[in-house]
């Protein structure tokens, strides 16, 4: 897989918890809420990554990224990485929510 395996292990993730979307979780239809819940987050570690990278702290191996850089050499897979992740954990916390309601109004119905 080589350069496309960090955007590859991304897309996976996306993938994975889209069914609890299409569940009803209702994540993506409020993207405003998402994106305050995850875009402040996202920006301090960019900062904080971007302070690593140029203190020679750590890098990423050119054979594992794609190439394209955003602004202080942060590579395109990690600025994703901080987006994705955080938005397939909200996905993760709303669907044990949604299951715990579709479980409340299952049990209701046997009783």
């Amino acid at each position: 897989m080589g350069r496309w395996e960090y955007l590859a292990v991304l897309g996976a993730c996306v993938l994975v918890t889209l069914p609890i979307e299409l569940a009803g979780a209702r994540v993506y239809r409020r993207p405003g809420r998402l994106a305050r819940a995850v875009l402040p987050v996202a920006a301090l570690f960019l900062v904080w990554d971007a302070f690593a990278i140029a203190g020679g702290v750590w890098h990423f191996d050119a054979a594992f990224v794609s190439g394209l850089r955003a602004p202080f050499g942060i590579p395109l897979e990690e600025v994703l990485f901080f987006v994705v992740i955080p938005v397939c954990g909200v996905l993760t916390y709303e669907g044990v929510g949604l299951t715990g309601r579709l479980l409340r109004r299952w049990r209701r119905g046997k009783e």
